[in-house]
């Protein structure tokens, strides 16, 4: 049976039903210049559209029913959060849309970019291999290093399930994050799911990277703190410098790994959200995986960063001790031949080649 109009509006009155009201989106590409875009989103026009294209298969709405949210939406909302990590309701209301929708967004353009971390994550390869080589001579003078590699907190909220695990010891909960990048700040490894609680070397020494790296020994070295082991192909300062060619090794391979606490910096504040995440642990990985793959896109794409949002975090705890020493003595002998052939050389004033393949100021 037909039922009239008057009727069902009654109906609706009493069951609390109300008319939808559908507000205006903001248009920040047609609102704000490429400047503005910057300080907003941290891409600019140009990136934004590289962006949409690059996640269109994995976010298009099948239809447009309920005014669905359009891709470029969807990157919009993921990249304010990511740029300031503020609450989703502020985000909403910024961008015009409702808390909630703010967080599926989140969630969706967060997975959609850490499926691709493998596309735009990878260690250096044959034809590579030297310019990283050459790339970190130049910026502290230490020959045959490949990468630098180590482990930055990405704080959390106390998660619901085995919440001590993710306490880390300075007492807060976090997200134990491994990243190897070269001197160009281009992430070239990372490992995105263990607790805080978590040491360093031992994120090392389950990852894929370790084993890669033990079976098949790389044509150069990593650089790494005093809380991993000394490795034929992870070099480590000397703990106490006894002689003026440890110690000029010493300053050549702090001026060399400075990159990866300079990324560790850099990212965290052209993504403010990964300073503190109200998220649970595997969203909390989720989001910090897109947004490396978001850095690596805009250091790739020389996207700018703030004069100053690019000062280094604090070095790491310089008294975290080895967790364990495989190795060792190969490791000695690889970081003493390194030491013997260009930090013991007297000062004369000339280059000579070294059996590393660089050039070396006398």
């Amino acid at each position: 049976l037909a039922i009239p109009y008057n009727t069902l509006k009654t109906m609706e009155s009493l069951r609390g039903y109300r008319q939808r009201v559908y507000v205006e989106r903001t248009k920040p590409l047609e609102q704000y210049t490429t400047e503005e875009l910057y300080v907003r989103f941290c891409f600019g026009k140009a990136d934004i559209e590289y962006l949409v294209n690059l996640l269109r298969p994995k976010l298009q709405h099948r239809t447009q029913r309920s005014h669905g949210l359009s891709v470029e939406d969807q990157i919009l909302i993921a990249l304010r959060f990511y740029a300031c990590g503020t609450f989703y309701q502020v985000v909403g209301d910024y961008m015009g849309v409702v808390k909630s929708a703010v967080c599926d967004v989140v969630r969706d353009v967060s997975i959609a970019l850490a499926s691709l971390v493998n596309e735009f994550v990878s260690f250096p390869k044959d034809n590579q291999i030297a310019q990283a080589k050459r790339s970190f001579f130049l910026l502290g003078n230490m020959p045959n290093t490949i990468g630098a590699i180590d482990c930055t907190h990405v704080h959390i909220q106390a998660p619901r399930e085995n919440e001590w695990e993710f306490m880390n010891r300075k007492g807060r909960h976090s997200i134990n994050v491994q990243l190897v990048c070269d001197a160009d700040l281009i992430i070239t490894n990372c490992v995105v799911k263990w607790p805080g609680s978590v040491h360093d070397a031992r994120i090392l020494r389950e990852c894929a990277l370790y084993r890669d790296l033990q079976t098949n020994r790389p044509d150069g070295i990593i650089l790494g703190d005093s809380a991993y082991p000394l490795l034929p192909w992870l070099m480590t300062p000397f703990l106490t410098a006894n002689t003026p060619a440890q110690a000029r090794f010493n300053t050549a391979h702090c001026r060399a790994r400075c990159a990866t606490e300079r990324l560790n910096g850099v990212l965290k504040r052209r993504f403010a959200c990964l300073n503190y995440l109200r998220a649970e642990p595997q969203k909390a990985c989720n989001i910090t995986l897109a947004c490396i793959v978001l850095h690596n896109i805009a250091t790739k794409r020389n996207v700018p960063l703030c004069a100053d949002n690019d000062a280094p975090e604090p070095l790491g705890d310089p008294n975290q001790p080895p967790a364990f020493c495989q190795n060792e003595q190969t490791g000695h002998a690889t970081r003493d031949a390194i030491r013997q052939e260009l930090f013991l050389i007297q000062s004369t004033g000339h280059f000579k080649r070294t059996k590393f393949g660089e050039l070396w100021e006398q």
